[in-house]
């Protein structure tokens, strides 16, 4: 979060430091994170859990119930598309369209090309 100071006015700059303070005295009355963080896994021990069990693996967030698993992604079959563009120097490469720019297409483009240049022409 970032602000610009320099276009508050002196009553703004006094309510951004009260509020300021306010957030340091709440976070200053906190209990240590590691003090909180032993006594969650103390109590999950004490219940016969483990952290990972409770919130997922170390790391990440826990999965959320509304996410379709990825396995139900993970064959889809798209099916086989044309090629629309096809590199000059080497007539062998193409691309489809699909997903990102090929190699030497990002480099012509990157030269000033555009990628209209490639296109395959339809006889």
């Amino acid at each position: 979060m970032s602000i610009d100071l320099r276009n508050l006015s002196a009553k703004e700059l006094g309510a951004l430091i009260a509020k300021a303070k306010e957030q340091q005295t709440k976070l200053a009355k906190r209990t240590p994170i590691a003090t909180v963080r032993g006594k969650i896994t103390k109590f999950a021990k004490a219940e016969g859990y483990t952290l990972e069990e409770l919130f997922g693996t170390p790391g990440r967030a826990a999965a959320k119930t509304t996410a379709k698993p990825a396995a139900s992604r993970a064959g889809r079959k798209l099916g086989k598309v044309a090629p629309k563009y096809r590199n000059p120097a080497n007539p062998k490469e193409t691309w489809t369209g699909r997903g990102k720019h090929p190699r030497w297409m990002a480099a012509l483009i990157a030269k000033g090309k555009k990628a209209e240049d490639f296109l395959i022409k339809k006889k």
